[in-house]
């Protein structure tokens, strides 16, 4: 069994930890937790979905997705609008300030990807997205149980 099998697990941890904590420092700057920030680019892509599918997104209750969206609204960020299916059900939208903190997100996103893959060739470059994506694949679909002699 080759060293890497050993430690590839734990680098993918260790490395998402370090990661996550370099994207909270990078976004405290602007006001802003990773949760927030988190949500900010979820609805950047996903604008106008109801609450239980943002809570759904950033793997928290809905609860605390709710108590997180009066924290966003309060600042202007974010808007609640009534679901038009639903009358129980809230949609949720950027507003203009949301629009202009995006933006500022996504340059952060941008320089912290340029620190992460520094020192890589375009060929590593490649080689990682490749190999994370079989990952993400193989932990999110699942095939068959692997025996520890197969690895």
């Amino acid at each position: 069994m080759h060293r890497y099998m050993f430690s590839a697990a734990y680098l993918l941890s260790d490395t998402a930890r370090l990661l996550r904590r370099a994207f909270d420092e990078r976004v405290r700057q602007l006001d802003l937790t990773s949760t927030q920030a988190r949500l900010l680019l979820i609805l950047s892509r996903d604008e106008g979905q109801n609450q239980a599918f943002y809570a759904e997104r950033l793997e928290v209750e809905p609860i605390s997705l709710c108590r997180l969206l009066d924290r966003m609204v309060a600042t202007g960020r974010i808007e609640r609008r009534p679901d038009p299916a639903d009358r129980r059900a809230w949609r949720v939208f950027l507003t203009a300030d949301g629009h202009k903190i995006i933006k500022q997100v996504n340059t952060s996103s941008i320089g912290l990807e340029a620190e992460l893959l520094l020192n890589l060739s375009d060929e590593q470059k490649v080689a990682l997205v490749t190999a994370l994506e079989t990952i993400r694949d193989n932990l999110s679909h699942p095939k068959r149980e692997v025996a520890a002699s197969d690895v």
